[in-house]
């Protein structure tokens, strides 16, 4: 009987790529590395061939050997890094081509453990996460940029003007700015750095989870060129919303 679903799995695993990632080096879609691992199908030959030389095995023990017996050591040592008794200092990283995924299997232990993991030394005990942001809402933050993010399990330790990830129900994950609504503790306001965005309340039922900012990684960028009149206008676009915010309010 063929290895080959169990051995590319473990394989995979090993290597600490996502099903996404692995499609992505073989050049195939996602769902057929699925398929292959569930024994669903049969990978191709030049398929085979390509994994066995990114791992360096031969197709003869890649299709009949169990490589989990021989190299099940390392396999383990890895997970228990991963999910074992020092998780406390590992920081599992969702990309964003993973936030789909995330939003559906945040509080599976299976999911987590195909997302790629790092280490920051600095960092004091406790529960973190790190998530790729995209867009320039948050400008000076560029899009790119890898947010890190201590878990905040209750609400009311949330501090007013501090940035925060928020995920929730209707916007998926976003990296904003948030301030109390003094008028009613159902909501929060999100407000962006970058002044061209306007403000905006969610509904504290719709958040699933947020994590307060601890580290901001990002590339070095270029200085930018502002424009006096495009800032002009970013800071009249401004005063309109906070007008309109506090109309609302009164």
């Amino acid at each position: 009987m063929s290895q080959a679903g169990q051995n590319l799995k473990y394989l995979r695993k090993s290597k600490g790529f996502t099903q996404e990632e692995m499609a992505e080096s073989l050049g195939i879609k996602r769902s057929l590395v699925g398929a292959y691992e569930e024994e669903r199908a049969e990978p191709r030959l030049e398929v085979m061939q390509t994994i066995c030389d990114m791992f360096k095995i031969s197709l003869e023990d890649f299709l009949f050997k169990d490589l989990t017996e021989s190299k099940l050591g390392y396999l383990q040592k890895r997970r228990i890094a991963k999910l074992g008794e020092d998780r406390k200092g590992i920081i599992h990283l969702v990309p964003i081509k993973a936030t789909a995924g995330y939003m559906a299997g945040y509080s599976d232990p299976g999911f987590l453990d195909e997302l790629n993991t790092f280490t920051l030394p600095m960092l004091s005990p406790g529960n973190y996460r790190a998530f790729e942001i995209l867009g320039d809402s948050m400008l000076p933050t560029i899009s790119g940029s890898i947010i890190v993010g201590e878990k905040v399990d209750n609400v009311e330790d949330v501090k007013t003007n501090n940035t925060y990830i928020v995920v929730s129900k209707a916007d998926g994950i976003v990296y904003k700015r948030i301030e109390k609504n003094v008028r009613t503790k159902k909501q929060l306001t999100l407000i962006s750095d970058n002044p061209a965005y306007a403000p905006y309340s969610v509904n504290m039922e719709d958040i699933m989870e947020l994590w307060k900012t601890q580290f901001v990684i990002s590339k070095p960028s270029d200085r930018p060129n502002f424009d006096v009149n495009h800032l002009a206008n970013v800071v009249n676009t401004l005063q309109s919303h906070v007008a309109n915010l506090k109309n609302g309010m009164n």
